[in-house]
């Protein structure tokens, strides 16, 4: 019988630095990403990726069921919604975003936003890896989705709310 066993890494990770600016990019279809801290420099603890918000942008409603996200918003506004919460977030706020809840992310103000996304445990960093490199190449096939989120075990709804938040900011829905 061959029994396959995953042995953690030993010792602290590597040494990592990124300059302000430093870290490869990519878009998302409605926000950007900017790649700090890969899991594999985290012995799989954290990753680390920065997100620009033009004006008008919506992350579409979604749920993790792998890892949690903790956000800080470095410039603009913010808007977040998880189950029944919502928040309006300026340069300086923290949030969390536990795993298993509904949430949707926006630009909530008149100018360009920026957040920095924690991602704990590692691994959901590829998945936007994943979807930058296919929106590279051209329009997604809506096809590629469903497997992708599936991957990385991340569910799509369309909550009640949502269009209630897309009026009173003036957002623009993926897709």
């Amino acid at each position: 019988m061959n029994t396959t066993m995953t042995v953690p890494p030993t010792g602290p990770p590597a040494l990592t630095i990124r300059q302000p600016g430093e870290g490869r990019t990519g878009e998302l279809g409605t926000i950007g990403v900017q790649f700090k801290l890969w899991g594999t420099e985290t012995n799989g603890a954290v990753s680390v990726v920065e997100h620009p918000f033009p004006v008008g942008a919506l992350v579409p409603a979604h749920l993790h069921t792998r890892e949690d996200e903790y956000s800080i918003v470095t410039q603009g506004e913010i808007g977040f919604r998880s189950g029944d919460r919502e928040v309006v977030l300026g340069a300086g706020g923290y949030l969390t975003k536990p795993r298993g809840e509904m949430h949707a992310m926006w630009n909530a103000g008149a100018v360009p936003a920026r957040m920095i996304e924690i991602i704990s445990p590692s691994g959901f960093e590829n998945f936007f890896r994943e979807l930058s490199e296919m929106l590279a190449t051209g329009p997604l096939d809506p096809a590629l989705m469903p497997p992708l989120a599936a991957r990385y075990g991340i569910q799509f709804g369309a909550p009640d709310w949502l269009p209630d938040v897309v009026a009173r900011y003036g957002l623009t829905p993926p897709g």
